[in-house]
């Protein structure tokens, strides 16, 4: 048996029901569809709450409509694209919406971007118009003169109800008056959905200079099928239109924006996180909503767990990075239900692998779970090969993971290079398969320790050091070796609980390692730190710490 015999379809159960083998055949029709259908079935139904803010399907489409228009109105054309640079609020969905609409493509953009960057992905976007926050209107005009853009739609800032420069200047437009003044407005645009962009999402910064993927309409909707509509098909008619989503992650993200369309499918709720920084509101908006999804990333987990939220009946979702093990069963413990874990890249719009058993065991089909990033979502075929050689490796056996499926982005942007000729991704992943079909990641090809010839997973050692008591983060790299040419030492970085700061020895940690790796693998340096430094998508930066800490051996001999 190898990978194109698909072993995971025999794994393909949700407790005692059978999942579908195929989601075949996929919608061919542009993603607005989605919103459309919403509002079509039920338009009364809140489509998004943040905080004191709620807004229907109804008025959702609306809104989009109108926005749709005026970019319409402005010259956006099918196959523009539009930077969408807010932070998370109700009108990122509408601009989002609005984006696709008018048949251009959204430039999701963090806030949190330097100057550097954002002209990066302004000027290689070639972005015909941008949506920003009043606060950040400076920021934008600044650029302007080097990159290709002509408008800007102008948010007021939180709780105001216009804008506090009434004369804002010429091809600078009030993103609320936009909408006033076309609201009942639609415009008709014909869309190529096997070739057309919904989205233009910048990826790899924190490795060097972001690209660009090409996410079309048809690769987003056929990974909507692949979610929710998939993994709880059995269960659907008791979440369609019933429950709810709080999306605690930053909506620019692939992971938080492939969401907001995901909950438009099944015309869930949306309770939005204004600050995913902000542990403490994601708390207590838990408590207050319970609501039914929760999608989180690691490092959010890692702080939720001190707070101890006590059993809620929500389904936690992980992705973004692997989960330690002792991160995930201190929360699945405090809450009495286990996390969902899955796999993607913003390069597979974004769900590549689900674990269904996570959600077998909550609703009671299952009396134990499956550990893992799961199965491969249907119609999506998975290889792991040797990196060197290119060779499929036998099952079980650590390699690259390499992905093909109809989610798989168009390519690279501009000239959609980046994946084979018959289709295959390479993700830059090291992973590996079991007999029953399940996957598990390893670590990133960059992130790989070599320890004299000997490789060493960083998250191996992360998951070892998550396990003692007074670790809230960890993150292992590879430093040049000073003694040993073309060799590294494994450095720790921790960042203690509060009230274990200063109370941890660096041989404590150490000889933790020492009893659960190999020698090679066992940290030479530990260090302690009271931040550490995280990527606009809260990942944590390993190679900003690298770049830190690349002196730090000679420093210490």
């Amino acid at each position: 048996m190898n990978y194109s015999d698909k072993p995971w379809l025999k794994s393909y159960k949700l407790g005692p029901y059978k999942l579908k083998a195929s989601c075949r055949p996929y919608p061919v029709e542009p993603l607005w569809k989605v919103l459309d259908n919403a509002a079509d079935t039920g338009g009364g139904k809140t489509a998004l709450q943040m905080g004191d803010q709620t807004m229907s399907y109804k008025k959702l489409r609306e809104q989009a409509d109108a926005l749709a228009f005026a970019l319409a109105g402005m010259g956006i054309r099918r196959g523009d694209r539009v930077c969408l640079f807010l932070p998370n609020r109700i009108e990122f969905v509408v601009g989002d919406w609005g984006i696709i609409k008018a048949g251009a493509a959204t430039v999701p953009t963090s806030t949190m971007r330097t100057d550097e960057g954002l002209l990066h992905e302004l000027s290689q976007s070639g972005a015909r118009a941008v949506i920003c926050c009043e606060a950040d209107l400076p920021r934008v005009l600044a650029l302007k003169a080097k990159t290709a853009f002509e408008n800007v739609i102008v948010v007021p800032d939180t709780g105001s109800e216009g804008l506090k420069n009434e004369t804002p200047g010429e091809g600078i437009f009030e993103f609320n008056q936009l909408i006033r003044e076309n609201l009942g407005k639609t415009v008709s645009v014909d869309i190529d959905p096997m070739n057309d962009l919904c989205e233009l999402s910048f990826t790899g910064g924190a490795t060097g200079l972001p690209k660009g993927v090409m996410i079309t309409h048809f690769n987003r909707y056929a990974n909507l099928l692949h979610g929710l509509g998939w993994m709880m098909e059995p269960l659907s008619r008791g979440i369609i239109g019933k429950s709810s989503v709080f999306i605690t992650i930053p909506l620019f993200h692939s992971y938080g924006h492939a969401l907001i369309h995901m909950a438009a499918y099944w015309s869930l709720r949306v309770l939005i996180a204004p600050d995913p920084r902000d542990i403490e509101n994601i708390v207590n908006t838990i408590r207050e909503h319970r609501p039914f999804l929760i999608p989180t990333i690691p490092t959010q987990l890692m702080r939720i767990g001190k707070y101890k939220i006590g059993r809620v009946n929500c389904l936690f979702f992980s992705g973004s990075a692997p989960l330690p093990d002792s991160v995930r069963e201190a929360v699945s413990k405090d809450m009495g239900n286990p996390i969902g874990e899955g796999y993607g890249l913003t390069e597979t719009a974004p769900i590549a692998t689900l674990n269904p058993s996570a959600f077998s065991k909550i609703t009671g089909f299952m009396s134990k779970e499956k550990r893992g990033l799961g199965l491969p979502v249907p119609d999506t075929d998975f290889r792991v090969e040797d990196p060197a050689t290119g060779e499929d490796v036998p099952f079980g056996e650590t390699g690259e993971i390499v992905i093909r499926g109809p989610q798989v982005m168009k390519g690279y942007w501009p000239d959609a290079s980046g994946l084979t000729e018959d289709g295959w991704f390479h993700t830059g992943d090291l992973g590996y398969m079991d007999n029953e079909g399940f996957f598990y990641v390893t670590d990133r090809i960059k992130d790989m320790i070599n320890v004299s010839g000997l490789k060493v997973y960083s998250t191996k050692v992360d998951d070892v050091i998550f396990h003692h008591p007074g670790v809230q983060m960890v993150v292992t790299i590879g430093v040049p070796d000073p003694d040993r040419e073309g060799s590294e030492r494994v450095v720790a970085i921790v960042r203690a609980k509060e009230e274990f700061a200063g109370k941890i020895p660096e041989e404590e940690i150490i000889n933790l390692c020492r009893e659960k790796l190999a020698p090679y693998e066992v940290p030479r340096i530990v260090v302690f730190k009271d931040d550490l430094p995280m990527t606009v998508t809260g990942k944590l930066w390993k190679k900003e710490l690298r770049e830190e800490f690349k002196d730090i051996l000679r420093k210490k001999e």
